[in-house]
């Protein structure tokens, strides 16, 4: 989807797009490791058979995802096909590198032999198998882990992205200097959940001898609200512009040196904009959601709630905004609760680093936002891509929004 940063059409410096970010970056055919195997010309009228065969006694071990058939289209628009014999185990020019099955069938059907290269993995992305494809066709099977939303967008849900996306960018330039912001929704709705921006470092903190809960609580519920033009506006200064010294996933020990060079007496290395917006997140929950007249939350009745795996409160929201019932010990979970943030969307300004994305896995978040990356810390998609790591037990779907870098001025 591409459009202005107005939602409008507009000249190249404006122009906004939508770009999925895959776990793993793409790799061309020429840098991917590749084995050598046997390939003949065959009729077509044989091609079944032969494939039968050759399934039989020379399967191809380790190369599920190779297609065993190549048709390429020849002079005069006749098709051809091509079949891989057997894995290349030496010089085709003698006998005994070929097994005693294959020899006699290719004896049987005159078949002459010609070395090709095949990619030895399969493809992780589209992107890559239409590469390895140009080599010798190979199958293509998306991750397991099957998240709505990549195929592609309405013009509606483009239009929603770019608001919330926008309304990121707005908290992010309020204050005295550019900051990170975090924004969680709900998609269902277009709820904004909780929104949040970098406290490392925070001009409206307690001082000393003041109550840090009263701050907290205020701060909550500005966030609930997710009102950010209730916040102190004021202009962003030119170093700051250049620089982005304070947003915290970029420089994520530049906390120390700003501490060491400022008067305030509250800050907290690991206040993210991330980490925030998660902590208001679960103090809405608390407070939409108080617990039961037993006094016991039913998420911590029964340790299988909290399971990686086969707890039906993990699983995300289905369509209509419906919710799943789980019976634990006899008490029925109320359904209208979610669990963490399971089925929601956040939004970032700038590419989180490790610490806010292992957060959001750990929240169930679904689809992740950014609009610029994080070239030194970037973890979905500059430096790491946590969203492609196979061990972790929840994985969302990253999506650069690409926004014109104007829109910070």
């Amino acid at each position: 989807m591409k459009g202005s940063a107005d939602g409008e059409t507009a000249g190249p410096s404006q122009c906004w797009e939508i770009v999925h970010i895959p776990g793993k970056p793409p790799i061309s055919p020429e840098l991917q490791p590749t084995v050598d195997v046997l390939a003949s010309a065959i009729d077509a009228k044989h091609a079944n058979t032969i494939v039968r065969k050759l399934n039989h006694i020379a399967p191809l071990e380790g190369l599920r995802h190779v297609k065993r058939v190549k048709k390429t289209v020849v002079d005069g628009g006749k098709s051809q096909l091509f079949v891989i014999i057997c894995m290349d185990s030496g010089s085709n020019a003698e006998s005994n590198y070929m097994p005693e099955d294959v020899q006699g069938l290719m004896n049987t059907y005159q078949l002459s032999t010609f070395t090709t290269k095949v990619c030895k993995y399969a493809a992780t992305t589209k992107e890559e198998w239409e590469e390895q494809c140009k080599l010798w066709p190979t199958s293509f099977h998306p991750p397991t882990f099957n998240i709505d939303g990549i195929t592609g967008f309405t013009e509606e849900d483009s239009l929603s992205v770019l608001n919330f996306m926008k309304h990121a960018v707005r908290m992010a330039k309020s204050g005295a200097s550019l900051v990170n912001a975090a924004v969680i929704v709900d998609p269902l709705s277009g709820e904004i959940i909780a929104s949040s921006c970098d406290e490392v470092l925070y001009p409206g903190a307690p001082t000393k001898g003041s109550s840090k809960e009263s701050c907290c609580s205020k701060y909550r519920e500005t966030t609930i609200q997710g009102d950010a033009n209730e916040m102190e506006k004021s202009l962003i200064s030119n170093e700051a512009k250049q620089s982005y010294m304070e947003v915290s996933c970029l420089h994520p020990w530049g906390w120390l040196e700003q501490r060491l060079h400022s008067n305030l007496d509250s800050w907290h290395p690991l206040r993210h904009a991330a980490i925030v917006a998660i902590e208001a997140s679960a103090a809405r929950d608390r407070h939409l959601f108080p617990t039961n007249v037993r006094g016991a939350d039913p998420a911590h009745e029964d340790p299988k709630v909290l399971t990686p795996t086969g707890s039906p409160l993990k699983r995300q929201k289905v369509k209509n905004d419906e919710r799943l019932d789980c019976n634990t010990n006899g008490s029925k979970y109320d359904s209208t609760r979610p669990y963490l943030c399971t089925g929601y969307d956040i939004y970032f300004v700038w590419e989180p680093c490790a610490m806010c994305s292992m957060a959001i896995v750990h929240q169930r978040i679904r689809r992740v936002f950014y609009a610029f990356p994080n070239p030194n810390d970037g973890a979905l998609g500059s430096v790491h891509r946590l969203q492609g790591e196979r061990s972790l037990n929840h994985h969302y779907a990253v999506f650069r929004v690409m926004l014109p870098k104007e829109i910070l001025d």
